[in-house]
């Protein structure tokens, strides 16, 4: 086993906290070595390719390295709500998702469960779990880590919250996130190749324009929705934030420059400012939610750049009630 994965002095993650999880001592990420999970059920709201008709068979993990300012899943991100639970009962939860027909296993903020995760899908698999297993995260992960997970996961789901190590400080206090970030995106891609669906690509060749293109992979739940499903590849998303449109381009131009059709983008205005966890006394300036106007500006940019493979939100993304309740439910 790597020893990257010995919990008695924790180096999972980019934040090195050293912590022994394994005696119960809490690293950088609020947790001890038991799982804690807050929710585990069908899913409609993520892309179109991951959610499908039935869902998306979403486990939501209790913790997070980050620690955003922002957090729009604060009480699992600090630890407020979440079961404890062994990885034989995560293996269940898995096989149970799948029994309720989930399109996948979508494992949300598993970073600092790695270990745990890998031996109960390791379990799980060979238990006839056959579904694909979705990493959703930060991408404040070590490329290290991300490699004992090889075979084991399909679709990779990450964040690229920031390029400016300003910004990543200020609001997530890792001013080396783009760094560890982009060399995490590097070793999903390397894992899963190119995007590979059930059916033919997302957006027909009819599709005129990128933006149009774009726009038929609106990031909505669509109990309609009839188009193929992903089965392994890399969707990066990022958030837009509030002021902050010149670091999203940025972004999207690395993204784009750097693997052009090879992965998918997600551009989101789903930004939800949170009264009661957001000091605004700090941070003014995320006070409110992205403006229509801001989020053009960034979609517009990634058409200008011949960006085709991607999707976008509509304006009733940003609303808090797109937040799932996470009272333990399927846990």
């Amino acid at each position: 086993m790597s020893h990257i994965l010995d919990l008695q002095d924790c180096t999972l993650c980019p934040r090195n906290c050293h912590a022994n999880r394994a005696a119960g001592q809490k690293g950088y990420c609020g947790q001890a070595s038991e799982i804690a999970a807050a929710r585990a059920a069908l899913h409609m709201w993520e892309e179109p390719c991951i959610s499908g008709q039935t869902g998306s068979g979403t486990v939501f993990f209790s913790g997070c390295n980050m620690g955003c300012v922002f957090c729009q899943n604060h009480p699992i991100s600090k630890g407020i709500t979440g079961k404890k639970i062994s990885p034989q009962r995560l293996e269940e939860i898995f096989l149970q998702l799948q029994e309720q027909k989930a399109c996948n296993i979508n494992l949300v903020t598993p970073t600092h469960f790695i270990p745990q995760i890998r031996q109960a899908l390791q379990s799980a698999k060979s238990n006839g779990l056959t579904i694909p297993v979705v990493y959703n995260t930060s991408s404040y992960e070590k490329a290290e880590a991300l490699r004992t997970l090889e075979g084991l996961i399909d679709i990779y789901l990450p964040d690229l919250k920031y390029f400016s190590p300003v910004l990543s400080k200020k609001y997530s206090l890792a001013q080396d996130y783009f760094i560890h970030a982009s060399a995490a995106i590097e070793e999903m891609v390397r894992q899963t190749g190119r995007p590979v669906f059930t059916a033919q690509k997302l957006f027909s060749h009819e599709t005129s324009t990128a933006k149009e293109a774009a726009a038929s992979n609106k990031n909505q739940a669509d109990d309609d929705y009839l188009g193929p499903l992903m089965k392994k590849g890399v969707i990066v998303r990022h958030l837009v934030l509030p002021g902050c449109t010149e670091d999203s381009k940025k972004i999207i131009r690395y993204l784009y420059t750097s693997y052009k059709n090879d992965i998918y983008i997600s551009i989101m205005s789903q930004y939800t400012p949170i009264p009661d966890f957001l000091d605004s006394q700090i941070y003014p300036e995320l006070s409110r939610p992205v403006s229509p106007e801001e989020y053009d500006i960034v979609v517009d940019y990634a058409v200008s750049l011949g960006v085709e493979n991607g999707f976008i939100q509509d304006e009733t993304a940003a609303s808090e009630s797109f937040i799932p309740t996470f009272d333990c439910y399927g846990i």
